[in-house]
């Protein structure tokens, strides 16, 4: 979003600024490193690391070419932690809640139906079981 405002710079003409202001100003990041906010620094800080220590752990075993895939496969999920948020919450938080929700508190979600209509079948269903 831009909002624009009009400044008399002197009587002949006027200047046309142009600020940008972020829609929702809670999305705003600073961007500290590389373009990245401080978070997505340290994340990838940690990627290159772990790539780095697969490297050299498995420099011997492996050949050049499965050692780099498997590198990129080992440092993606700490790079991708900085990077991804759902529902506004980052990832880190994110996982914490799902593992709370679905292993640390589970609940049993048992459906009744409350509509009128299976309420009234059921009354009807009741007195002609009584009848008989």
């Amino acid at each position: 979003m831009v909002g624009a405002f009009y400044v008399k710079k002197d009587f002949r003409r006027d200047v046309l600024l142009e600020i940008k202001i972020n829609k929702e100003i809670r999305n705003y990041t600073e961007s500290m490193f590389f373009g990245l906010s401080m978070r997505q620094f340290f994340f990838a800080l940690i990627g290159v690391g772990v790539a780095v220590l697969m490297y050299f752990t498995l420099k011997s075993s492996l050949g050049v070419e499965t050692l780099s895939w498997v590198c990129m496969l080992g440092a993606a999920p700490f790079v991708a932690m900085g990077f991804i948020s759902y529902n506004g919450m980052p990832a880190e938080q994110f996982a914490m809640t799902w593992i709370k929700s679905k292993f640390l508190e589970p609940q049993k979600v048992k459906f009744e139906c409350d509509t009128l209509y299976h309420e009234a079948v059921m009354k009807s269903s009741k007195k002609e079981v009584r009848q008989l």
